[in-house]
């Protein structure tokens, strides 16, 4: 089923996601699967859609930082990066508060943030078989199957992936380089001696 992306679209979606369904719509990057944060079968269902390997982890994608509340442990640094960098391409490591670490991130388009607002925090990762490209437009994330809606947000804007940075160790360590270079993230690097 295809959606519009308009309120009763969104809303209908986010009713889906609800329910346990896998939904998947446009980010600032590609085409997403999502589930519903809570909902631990309807993310093993992405697993199964896209041929997953279990060990790779999903992404949560939230529409506010408030949403991290209980969630995640931000520190100053962590916080520092949310305000200059999100919305956008920036997926940050943090350690969770049920044990291990979670990647977050706001993003950067107003489709996918409407369906966030709609359904709440979603355990997401690209709309794609796994080892193949991503969809960049709703017919090639419908042709997925196990998908029980999609958004139509026209063709994503496709692009570099998000950059992702570990926040989780002694130091900030880039996992991905993506659309926010290293440089840019963590400044130059420091003087060299000798």
């Amino acid at each position: 089923m295809v959606l519009k992306p308009t309120a009763a679209g969104l809303q209908r979606a986010a009713k889906m996601l609800r329910s346990g369904g896998v939904v998947a719509f446009p980010t600032d990057t590609v085409y997403g699967l999502g589930a519903s944060f809570d909902d631990e079968l309807a993310q093993k269902r992405i697993y199964q859609i896209k041929g997953r390997p279990v060990g790779l982890p999903l992404i949560l994608l939230i529409a506010a930082q408030s949403q991290l509340d209980g969630i995640v442990h931000v520190d100053s640094q962590a916080e520092a990066l949310m305000r200059k960098w999100w919305p956008g391409p920036l997926t940050l490591i943090l350690h969770s508060r049920r044990g291990g670490t979670l990647g977050v991130r706001i993003p950067g388009h107003k489709v996918a943030l409407g369906l966030l607002r709609h359904a709440g925090p979603l355990m997401t990762t690209s709309a794609n078989l796994h080892g193949r490209e991503p969809a960049m437009n709703a017919e090639e994330a419908a042709a997925l199957t196990g998908v029980m809606a999609v958004i139509d947000g026209g063709t994503a804007p496709g692009g570099m992936a998000s950059t992702v940075l570990d926040l989780t160790g002694p130091e900030p360590h880039v996992l991905r380089e993506g659309e926010i270079t290293i440089h840019e993230l963590l400044g130059p690097p420091p003087p060299r001696v000798g």
